[in-house]
């Protein structure tokens, strides 16, 4: 059974209590502390499917006096006005809660690091796909610190599935040659596979003893995720499809189908 009233109860809680939100706070820093990068899963978008997907958030700083602590929140909207947020003193239900792992490369140089669940089964919802912000804070041992709401950003998207096969096999040279698949996406909502609809797919074909794609049409998926058309059979080959992919979902290649021409 999906958790969702139990986050809603944890939002509302969030509200009344007067947790501020992103947008009411700008960018300060106090001391010569000063960050030199943030990582959100490894600079790779988060493709998550319908299992729980845990990522790491890291940054890595700097201050005469050495690094302290750190600490991150992940929010989306363009204000921070939605509840996928984690200040100090509020804990999502998809934020580590152990205190963030600093790994000093020297006295004054430390990489620190923290994890974030993201759960299909609990809070993610099919909305919640497309870009995310990183923000950070950092101490240092001298007291001083910095924070940035929006360092950098991420892209949170639905993991993406792609078949193809092509019909008859085999074929004699010539004839007509019918090519299927189907492009599916999670959906967080419902826990599965759901067609992604109205999307360009590129058909490929790759001649028997080569290693190169090349693109024979553009067809897109129906109102279901299907594709189908068809081709003359020329010789032998593997044929594919091949997905762009979207802001909110990856892109992905279905695993070529080889075809005995005779």
């Amino acid at each position: 059974m999906r958790k969702r009233a139990a986050y809603a109860v944890l939002t509302a809680v969030a509200a009344l209590a007067g947790f501020a939100v992103p947008g009411a706070y700008a960018d300060e820093t106090v001391g010569d502390i000063q960050v030199t990068g943030v990582a959100v899963n490894g600079g790779k978008n988060i493709v998550v499917d319908t299992a729980d997907k845990t990522i790491t958030v890291s940054v890595t700083a700097t201050d005469p006096s050495g690094i302290w602590d750190a600490d991150f929140y992940l929010w989306r909207g363009p204000d921070g006005s939605d509840p996928y947020y984690s200040p100090d003193g509020y804990i999502l239900p998809n934020e580590d809660t152990t205190p963030a792992d600093c790994v000093a490369s020297s006295s004054t140089t430390s990489t620190c690091s923290k994890t974030f669940t993201f759960e299909p089964d609990w809070w993610l919802t099919n909305a919640d796909a497309g870009t995310w912000k990183a923000g950070v804070q950092v101490w240092a041992n001298d007291d001083s610190w910095t924070e940035r709401w929006a360092y950098t950003t991420t892209r949170l998207q639905r993991h993406s599935k792609l078949t193809a096969n092509a019909s008859p096999e085999p074929i004699a040279k010539g004839r007509t040659l019918t090519i299927t698949g189907k492009l599916t996406r999670a959906n967080w909502d419902t826990l599965d596979y759901r067609g992604y609809a109205n999307q360009p797919v590129k058909l490929q074909f790759r001649k028997a003893g080569t290693t190169t794609y090349t693109t024979i049409k553009t067809v897109n998926t129906s109102s279901t995720g299907s594709l189908t058309t068809t081709v003359p059979a020329s010789e032998d080959g593997y044929w594919r499809w091949d997905f762009a992919g979207t802001s909110t979902t990856p892109a992905v290649k279905a695993t070529g189908d080889f075809v005995d021409v005779q």
